[in-house]
């Protein structure tokens, strides 16, 4: 046909993939759908959030161009992601249930396509969406809410924590451990400090100190009136003083560390911060751990999800598409309590943490593979 390009790199994706009209037709649809419904939902999440914390900004004096892109902008693609698995789920039920009462599906499956390849498109959607907010997890969130977590320290989150911890404890290189009775983390001063070197199972050393304060000048912790045990067998010296200038791999912000900072690491750096948390003898890594099989778990439920939304819309129903949404948004609620739910079984160490994220995909997928033999053919 003259006029039209049959060269285009659109064109050339849709003879690769063998997509046919209606497939591009469903693909419009439920992308369009999905991305209206997420701008309406963020647009609702960020005028709740500026009510919550204008106050803050007005007393904080935060510049507008440092709210808007600042925090704001990089406040968009964490609920952006949030939302994404959800609101795929809501956009098919919304536009398959129309669908579905204008007589469409009807005449798509007594045509002589199969209802397994009705359910092409969706599933390319839903890839594109899963792959798009996996990517936004893994690339983009965490640089954003570096400039997002810098804004809230210092214009919403005045009071620093006094105190990180008491009677601390943790491995900071292998076979070297530390403890600090407590901790200012506004003088950057430890108190009671103690550290012990092991070398294949056996005390070789071990220091005391009253107190230890972080130089900002040298970058270096200096303890104040120590003692130094050094052993080796049955032989041991004792050296003592006033101050003395220590290199340790710890560094005054891990002390400070909140959960909040998995959230500005990629899935490879996350990966390796667990690993040293653990050498560390952190006891906090069950909820690093959570977070990271979430990068996964949350972007996979987007094809669980569609597949229980075209079961449930594809047929009409008592009530019409208001009671086929409802339906969605009542099984959208189950699978949020749920993962939620099972999550506490691996913070209290009854279930792995792997088991337990998964746990809400396997039982909906279960429930996705019943409702699709429901499905009309």
């Amino acid at each position: 046909m003259e006029g039209k390009d049959n060269t285009g790199f659109g064109y050339k994706i849709v003879r690769f993939l063998g997509l046919k009209i209606l497939d591009i037709y469903v693909i419009r649809k439920f992308l369009s759908s999905f991305f209206l419904a997420i701008a309406l939902i963020l647009c609702i999440v960020v005028i709740f959030d500026l009510t919550e914390k204008i106050d803050d900004f007005i007393e904080s004096e935060a510049k507008l161009k440092a709210i808007i892109f600042d925090y704001y902008l990089n406040f968009i693609p964490y609920f952006a992601v949030l939302f994404s698995s959800l609101f795929a789920f809501i956009a098919v039920i919304y536009f398959t249930s129309r669908m579905a009462y204008n007589t469409e599906i009807i005449a798509i499956l007594s045509s002589g396509m199969s209802f397994r390849r009705f359910l092409v498109p969706f599933m390319i959607s839903a890839s594109f969406i899963a792959g798009f907010s996996f990517y936004l997890s893994d690339q983009v969130i965490p640089g954003a809410n570096k400039v997002k977590l810098d804004f809230e320290e210092q214009y919403i989150r005045k009071r620093p924590i006094r105190f990180a911890s008491k009677d601390f404890h943790r491995q900071i290189e292998p076979g070297i451990y530390m403890y600090l009775q407590s901790y200012s983390n506004v003088s950057k001063v430890g108190y009671q400090f103690t550290i012990e070197k092991f070398e294949d199972g056996k005390l070789v050393s071990k220091m005391f100190a009253d107190q230890i304060r972080w130089d900002t000048t040298s970058n270096k912790w200096r303890a104040r009136r120590y003692y130094i045990r050094n052993i080796d067998g049955l032989h041991e010296t004792l050296e003592e003083g006033k101050f003395i200038d220590t290199t340790l791999a710890i560094h005054p912000d891990d002390f400070k560390m909140r959960l909040s900072i998995v959230e500005t690491m990629s899935i490879k750096e996350l990966d390796e911060f667990i690993e040293k948390q653990i050498m560390q003898g952190e006891t906090n890594v069950t909820s690093y751990q959570i977070e990271r099989q979430n990068r996964i778990a949350f972007p996979f439920a987007t094809f669980i999800l569609t597949l229980i939304g075209i079961a449930v819309s594809s047929k009409k129903m008592r009530g019409g598409i208001g009671m086929q949404i409802a339906i969605g948004v009542v099984i959208s609620f189950v699978y949020i309590l749920f993962s939620q739910f099972s999550k506490q079984f691996a913070i209290g160490g009854l279930l792995p943490v792997t088991a337990a994220v998964w746990l809400p995909n396997v039982f909906f997928g279960i429930v996705a593979i019943f409702l699709m033999r429901l499905a009309p053919r």
